[in-house]
Parts: C-alpha cells; structure tokens; sequence
C-alpha cells in the first residue's frame, strides 16, 4: 500500500517524534511505502528514516521552491512546479491517507482531501493520527460542524480519528482489504 502522509518539516520534540518514529517503522516492516513531501528535515526526515530503515519504499514529492531540501536517496522523487501540483502529485501517487502533526501547510493538505471525499472525488481512507491531543479542537470543530449540519456526510464517513499508529494502520489496511 502507498501510503501518503502529511506532516510537519519542522524539528520537534520526543513527544511528537518517538510516536512518528514508530509509526513510520511499522509502515517499513509492514511492507508498505511512505508518500510524503519529500523533505529531508523535522519530522518528514524522522518519518523517511523511519521507513526506510524498515525496508519501506521512499516516494517523494518535493516542490520547486524546496527542492534543495529534497531526500536524495529516495526511491522515487517528483519535483512539482507549486503546492497545487504537488497535492494532486502525493494523492494520485497513493492508496491511502495519514495526517499527522503539522502546521498550516498540513493543515491545507488535511481540509483539501476531506473537501475531495466529500464531494465524492475520491474514496482513500483518510486517518487523523491524533499524537499527543494534537488535533483535538479539530476533532471537536468536525463534530459541531457534523451537529450543526455543515457536513453533507457522517464525519465517519470523512476520517478516522486514531490516538496512535498501530489503530491508523490497521484501519487503513482494513479499509484497503489487506489483511
């Protein structure tokens, strides 16, 4: 399974890398490949090392503007010509999708696939890897917009909230009929 996930560039700290470390070894060992931004620092590095220490395949999208922070010895990388181009790039390259920890790029990357599940334009199963409460006040925003009747759809339908990588995969393994 391709696996695209979106994350932070950024260098954090043991709260958020240990459990990105620990996930990316079980997309690794589970024979899986990372779909990412193709970055070579923060976490995105912690997670391709991750990946690829565990025999996983490396699939990068990196875009013009940061191409010289681009992984060199990714298994395949695709520099993109603008942000648009490399969104359209990491979902038509995967099977599934994993938000994890970031910022506002993330968090483009993360409303972007919900509005195409939404609307029907694509069925990826979608998993929110809620490290840490992260993403808590967005969950909570999902369900009053889902209370309110801002959601054409069950938020269900949408994503999967998963408090850790070993729920986020066994959900997108199950979604994706491998057992």
């Amino acid at each position: 399974m391709n696996i695209c996930v979106f994350l932070s560039a950024a260098d954090l700290d043991d709260r958020y890398t240990r459990p990105a470390r620990e996930f990316a070894e079980l997309i690794g060992r589970g024979g899986h490949a990372l779909v990412w931004g193709g970055s070579e620092s923060g976490l995105m590095k912690v997670v391709a090392d991750g990946v690829q220490e565990t025999g996983g395949r490396l699939v990068g999208v990196s875009v013009d503007f940061l191409a010289a922070r681009a992984r060199t010895n990714a298994d395949e990388m695709v520099i993109a010509k603008d942000l648009a181009e490399r969104k359209a790039l990491l979902l038509a390259k995967s099977d599934a999708v994993v938000i994890m920890v970031g910022g506002t790029g993330t968090l483009d990357e993360a409303t972007e696939i919900l509005e195409l599940k939404k609307h029907g334009k694509t069925t990826k199963p979608v998993v929110l890897l809620n490290t840490e409460g992260f993403y808590d006040g967005l969950k909570q925003q999902f369900q009053r917009m889902e209370d309110e009747g801002f959601l054409p759809v069950p938020l269900t339908d949408l994503v999967f909230f998963a408090e850790d990588g070993v729920a986020a995969l066994a959900y997108l393994e199950e979604s994706v009929g491998i057992q």
